[in-house]
């Protein structure tokens, strides 16, 4: 019986063409929508992702400070050597350590100034990060300049050289080739200046990538005066990005059963912990554990921003959509009327008469889903297979990134096709309800 209501129904649909048509349009561009926005939204998500964990963070980070007296905080961690190893004997799913080091101060040129943080790297050890990437254009930095790719970052291995993003070279006016000045404070309050050679210009990664640049480990010490064997961070990552949380939990474990101290679990950049941390009557090391979206929370607000653009259009559209499946079921009810009081007549039930007209709207909501999301997805690879340029900084700023990237996720398209399918289904329902409550003999002697 269930499969001849679906023939009525799929019947009554190609019969009804112009409002099936105009339905199917209506419903499939809002679940193209929901999948494109869904896109743009993983894909800044996936941006802030590698943008982090390349310039800001591992997936884990075993970071700390430093207290000499109660009232200072110096953001380093002491026998690094020793922490990297109890990491890597101890982290399950683990792939790779990286040593990252911290300094902040004042890159100067000749006619420029910008404040930087400058990450030391040990280059031998950063094939990801040279693979992660990518070398700027000379146009991009230089006025009149040429559309080669000029510079090496791998020269970072040879001392006193340094890498800018494009935004920073062309603030600092500087090219390949140019020496910058880099000011500073080492960690007891002496300032500090060293030339660096700048080896290349990167393309900007967005947000993170304006306020970031790279030197080799032996600069950051030197600036800082620090001891060889201190670090900012030991960075770690996993086969597994999923599985950063449970670890990190369990490294927590592991530190403090060999004795070390930690600071309270707190999900924020160590930038924003230096107040509280000076606050605090204590002196030595702690060691302070964080997951890679808690070194860029600042950031949150792009996705949440990003995402709450998308639920606001989506609902919008969803109640246009409502009200006119509504209106146009509405509309089939009056119109079948007296088909409805010959179907009961002869012997249809009030249920089968409701799967009768719940079947045509969700069939209806189902085809025009699946043909949207088709259609969304389809374009979403487009756009990101042309890897357009975003012409605004600031829009590149809040993308993380000098290009579009739209991602598109199997189970996002499959969420978008189910909520659209079941909100067609729930639009469908009380004039569902209203034919399967016809009396038949009433209906059978309505005139239109």
């Amino acid at each position: 019986m269930i499969g001849v209501l679906f023939q009525i129904a799929m019947r009554n649909l190609v019969q009804a063409r112009r409002r099936t048509g105009v339905l199917f349009l209506a419903v499939g561009t809002v679940t193209g929508m929901l999948v494109l926005l869904q896109a743009m939204s993983q894909g800044i998500n996936d941006n802030m992702e590698t943008a982090a964990t390349t310039l800001s963070a591992g997936q884990i980070n075993v970071a700390g400070f430093y207290k000499v007296t109660p009232g200072s905080a110096a953001p380093i961690v002491t026998n690094a050597a020793e922490v990297r190893k109890i990491v890597e004997e101890n982290t399950p799913n683990l792939d790779y350590t990286l040593l990252r080091h911290r300094s902040w101060g004042k890159a100067v040129s000749e006619t420029g100034t910008v404040q930087t943080a400058l990450s030391g790297i040990i280059p031998a050890e950063e094939e990801q990060f040279f693979k992660k990437l990518q070398l700027a254009k000379e146009k991009d930095y230089v006025e009149g300049g040429s559309s080669e790719v000029i510079g090496d970052p791998r020269q970072l291995s040879e001392p006193h050289t340094v890498v800018f993003f494009a935004n920073q070279a062309k603030r600092l006016g500087v090219q390949v080739g140019d020496v910058v000045t880099f000011k500073t404070e080492t960690q007891v309050g002496r300032a500090n200046t060293l030339d660096l050679k700048v080896v290349a210009v990167a393309k900007d990664l967005g947000l993170l990538s304006s306020f970031s640049c790279f030197t080799q480990r032996e600069t950051v010490l030197e600036l800082g005066q620090l001891d060889p064997d201190t670090t900012g961070a030991v960075w770690v990552y996993l086969k597994d990005i999923d599985e950063a949380p449970v670890t990190m939990a369990h490294l927590r474990e592991v530190f403090t059963a060999k004795g070390y101290r930690l600071m309270d679990y707190n999900p924020n950049p160590f930038f924003f912990k230096f107040e509280d941390v000076q606050g605090e009557d204590w002196t030595g090391q702690k060691l302070d554990l964080t997951l890679w979206k808690d070194e860029v929370s600042f950031l949150s607000w792009v996705i949440i921003a990003f995402n709450s653009v998308t639920w606001f259009l989506t609902t919008i559209l969803v109640a246009i959509i409502t009200i006119g499946i509504m209106n146009a079921m509405w509309q089939s009810v009056r119109e079948r009327t007296r088909e409805i009081g010959t179907m009961r007549a002869v012997g249809l039930g009030r249920l089968q008469t409701l799967i009768l007209f719940m079947a045509e709207a969700v069939m209806l909501g189902l085809a025009s889903s699946v043909a949207g999301a088709a259609v969304g997805g389809g374009v979403a690879v487009a756009v990101d297979a042309a890897n357009i340029h975003v012409p605004m900084e600031a829009m590149a700023s809040i993308l993380l990134s000098d290009n579009i990237h739209l991602s598109v996720k199997p189970m996002s398209v499959v969420a978008a096709v189910g909520f659209l399918t079941g909100f067609t289904g729930l639009s469908a329902l009380w004039p569902s309800v209203r034919a399967a409550l016809l009396q038949p003999v009433k209906a059978l002697s309505h005139v239109e």
